[in-house]
């Protein structure tokens, strides 16, 4: 039976960890953003701030990152630098979770790519500056001269850290089941088409 699984990447203060969490109360399942980045930390006993820190770093390697994780060799991947060795260490976290869990909602990380083949619906959130700007100062505690340079930098990190683990393009929507700006909709709304939506296509499937 295919997983029922939401993935969801998002620009920076797009709200896309706000409306993850509403879609997942909506739906009474599972909500997963820097827990994983906790349950990591725990598996390879580096202080989360450490870790997050690495998360950040761009990976080496793409192939070798592939090559590493089919290697049953443990100590070929202990090897890597953290920045490497994040990816693979949540990927395993969450394909386990997967096996666990018949659905739950998965927030960054790369999870449609890492849960591909358990068919999970993948979402990209996005919106334009002005409505993220207002997000990170008022929401988030940004100051308002630095917030544009902030997500600027932000959704940098993300896509490289995206583009170069999966070999694919953060931003091209046709990666995604559903894209949706949440400055023209907000967060609400934007959880409810996510689930109507979900549950179309969950319909479809079976």
């Amino acid at each position: 039976m295919k997983k029922r699984i939401i993935t969801i990447e998002r620009q920076f203060g797009s709200g896309g960890s706000a409306i993850g969490k509403l879609v997942a109360d909506k739906l009474g399942i599972n909500y997963y953003n820097r827990s994983i980045l906790e349950m990591a930390s725990k598996k390879c006993g580096v202080d989360p701030e450490h870790l997050e820190s690495a998360e950040e770093n761009v990976p080496t390697s793409f192939l070798y990152s592939l090559m590493i994780s089919a290697s049953p060799a443990s100590s070929m991947q202990d090897s890597l630098p953290l920045s490497d060795k994040v990816f693979l260490i949540e990927s395993d976290i969450i394909r386990e979770l997967a096996e666990r869990e018949h659905s739950f909602v998965l927030v960054g990380r790369c999870g449609s790519y890492v849960l591909e083949e358990q068919g999970c619906f993948s979402v990209y959130i996005y919106g334009n500056m002005e409505t993220r700007l207002n997000r990170a100062v008022n929401e988030y505690g940004i100051e308002s001269r630095k917030a544009e340079t902030f997500i600027k930098k932000a959704d940098k990190r993300r896509e490289t850290f995206y583009n170069v683990n999966t070999g694919r393009m953060w931003q091209d929507k046709d990666e995604y089941s559903l894209c949706l700006n949440s400055s023209s909709l907000g967060d609400e709304l934007c959880a409810e088409l996510i689930v109507q939506a979900f549950n179309k296509y969950n319909e479809a499937q079976s």
